[in-house]
């Protein structure tokens, strides 16, 4: 009986040392660099270690710094094996061979293209392959007051005709502002809603060959349309602070905005409180709030969405396998503490485990939002308008990604020419023509 427990014994140790042998260590820079962030991603990472025997470093690097520093390892052969980035991140770092492309799209086919939104897929393909794997995203949304747009008989903004309309019926200020749209110039927030605007006109500041869009009919669409939302804003510098306290004041019939307002319009945060009546943690505001995802210009019929989308990528000098089984872990076992971490602004774009699946979906519904107060979204809204927003991520889109231009659309964003441009056009320092004329003349000097 002994002699068997000593074999038992030896049995095991072989097993352990076997495991060990085949254990590894990979490291991942995660821009999710938050404590309670950081929390999240350690417990993925002791999951992934208790489930396969492998360990997962998780280096938080700053969203501002992941640029510099990628390029600065990739030069000493030191890239971590895994590297969270964003959208903007995608060709510059696949066309500098950063990123293992064919790790990308193996994993995407072993876990199923068909369980992932298709739109943070197309962006991230280059030559016919994934160069990198989509984790998370959100959509913008124009958020509206539906019980005004109701009383009114206005048909939901989903159109630059129906937000005019809604203008014209709905914009008496002080009350009452018909929109909110951002005027400040240096704020990232502007360019986001410019963004959104042209892709819903249907117009890209650059050609399917890299050059810079020279006709300015789709442009100029995009300008008036904006002084339309500006002249029905209040004076001043405004950005997000303004448009999102007007909103939860009661004074914005419309604005556009990033999911995050979500846990805010239910009463769940206390620096940005709900002040439509005498309860900051009224439900009241979201009850009579409507979100439109895609919408579209005269010219553009089939609209457009404009998606910000989160990667997770093998890098060039990666442990390949574990790096990629280590990904794929993130979107499966461990989707629910990645989408945790911020669920309001982090819709799953993996619906389920198989096609057709939606057991994501729902998971991400369930996750408690908020800051002061915590709930799951599926309390607040119908399950319809939860359905609809994460929709918004399978045609959600950006400037350059289909023709492949999406490094060149990024220097055109970066550089900020049309909300300097827009500024002075709103101002009326400039007419419309010279102030597409100035545009595409400030895009070719870049």
């Amino acid at each position: 009986m002994k002699h068997v427990t000593k074999l038992g014994a030896s049995m095991l140790l072989c097993a352990t040392m076997i495991s060990s042998a085949f254990a590894d260590e990979i490291t991942m820079w995660t821009m999710e660099e938050q404590p309670d962030r950081m929390a999240r991603q350690q417990q993925i990472a002791d999951a992934f270690n208790a489930a396969t025997g492998h360990t997962v470093n998780v280096v938080a690097v700053s969203e501002k710094d992941i640029a510099t520093r990628a390029t600065a390892a990739f030069a000493a052969g030191e890239l971590p094996d895994v590297l969270n980035h964003t959208v903007q991140h995608l060709l510059p770092f696949a066309e500098a061979g950063m990123l293992d492309s064919g790790a990308a799209t193996d994993i995407i086919d072993d876990l199923g293209s068909n369980t992932f939104a298709s739109g943070p897929v197309n962006m991230a393909k280059s030559d016919g392959e994934i160069v990198s794997v989509p984790t998370d995203g959100w959509t913008q949304l124009v958020v509206y007051r539906s019980d005004l747009f109701k009383e009114a008989g206005l048909n939901p903004p989903k159109t630059f005709a129906d937000i005019e309309a809604a203008i014209a019926a709905l914009h008496n200020p002080p009350s009452t502002y018909g929109f909110v749209a951002a005027t400040k110039i240096d704020e990232t927030y502007m360019m986001q809603l410019i963004e959104h605007i042209s892709l819903a006109a249907g117009y890209s500041p650059v050609n399917a060959d890299g050059s810079v869009n020279e006709d300015t009919s789709g442009l100029k669409q995009v300008l008036s349309f904006y002084k339309t939302i500006a002249d029905a804003s209040p004076d001043g510098d405004l950005y997000w602070k303004q448009s999102r306290e007007l909103y939860l004041a009661g004074q914005a019939a419309m604005i556009i905005w990033s999911p995050s307002l979500l846990d805010e319009l239910g009463g769940l945060r206390d620096s940005a409180p709900v002040t439509i009546n005498d309860d900051p943690t009224s439900k009241a505001l979201a009850k009579d709030t409507g979100f439109v995802t895609v919408f579209a210009g005269p010219d553009n019929a089939g609209g457009a969405a404009y998606a910000d989308v989160r990667y997770l990528g093998v890098t060039a000098d990666a442990n390949t396998d574990v790096a990629s089984d280590f990904i794929k872990f993130v979107v499966s076992e461990g989707y629910g503490d990645w989408l945790g971490m911020a669920p309001e602004g982090k819709f799953p774009v993996r619906s389920g485990k198989w096609g057709g699946d939606t057991s994501y979906e729902k998971l991400w519904a369930s996750l408690d939002v908020g800051v002061d107060r915590k709930e799951p979204l599926a309390n607040i809204y119908p399950k319809k308008v939860i359905d609809d927003i994460v929709a918004g991520l399978s045609v959600g889109d950006r400037w350059g990604v289909s023709d492949g231009q999406l490094a060149t659309a990024s220097k055109m964003v970066n550089a900020r020419v049309m909300s300097q441009v827009i500024r002075k056009y709103i101002d009326g320092e400039i007419s419309l023509d010279d102030a597409a004329a100035e545009i595409v003349s400030k895009h070719k000097a870049l």
